[in-house]
């Protein structure tokens, strides 16, 4: 495997001190120290931090978006399978050492400004998640796919910032998965009423 470049390990270094400390917390001199390079190094690869921080998270996104809908399509043959497997993907997800929440959803914390380009690439992340969801909805035939998707998507995320909170982390995803079959099987049923 090639070793990556001085700018990728740089993104690497900081989407892991991102997601541990936080953006505002994470600053220049740390993430020089734990990724063994000039102040010089990293500004010929970013311009500010802010554009460390934007490169970190559209890399994290194509790395977790690519893992997770894998990861869904392995666990489960059927939409309704793969509808549940979403809660059952983000449960092993919750479950791992270096689960800190969603790196997203901290970034929007921290980034709040209707404007900024960080608040802009989350909202990308959040609405191609939602976009995968409403697609599995699709694929079941739900009446209303858009409508199940975002109620699906509300569980995901509540799920996301209840694991990182209160650190039961196997009792929201199954809280969730729980709920998300309630409202799977309503759909089901609606659907079979209006055939």
């Amino acid at each position: 495997m090639p070793r990556p470049t001085r700018r990728q390990h740089l993104i690497e270094v900081a989407i892991d001190l991102f997601n541990q400390y936080g953006y505002h917390a994470t600053g220049i001199d740390l993430i020089l120290e734990k990724a063994k390079v000039s102040k010089r190094t990293l500004y010929v690869h970013f311009r500010s931090k802010d554009e460390l921080i934007l490169a970190a998270l559209r890399h994290y996104d194509g790395l977790f978006r690519n893992h997770f809908m894998t990861q869904v399509e392995k666990t489960a043959k059927t939409p309704v399978e793969r509808l549940l497997a979403v809660y059952q993907v983000a449960q092993e997800w919750f479950m791992q050492n270096n689960f800190y929440g969603c790196m997203f959803i901290n970034a929007i914390g921290e980034y709040s400004a209707t404007d900024s380009a960080i608040r802009q690439v989350c909202k990308e992340f959040k609405a191609l998640i939602r976009d995968y969801i409403e697609g599995l909805c699709a694929e079941l035939a739900a009446p209303d796919p858009a409508g199940l998707a975002e109620e699906l998507g509300l569980l995901f995320e509540g799920a996301i910032v209840t694991a990182q909170v209160s650190q039961q982390k196997s009792r929201a995803a199954q809280t969730a998965k729980t709920a998300a079959t309630a409202l799977i099987d309503n759909a089901l049923a609606e659907r079979s009423d209006r055939t």
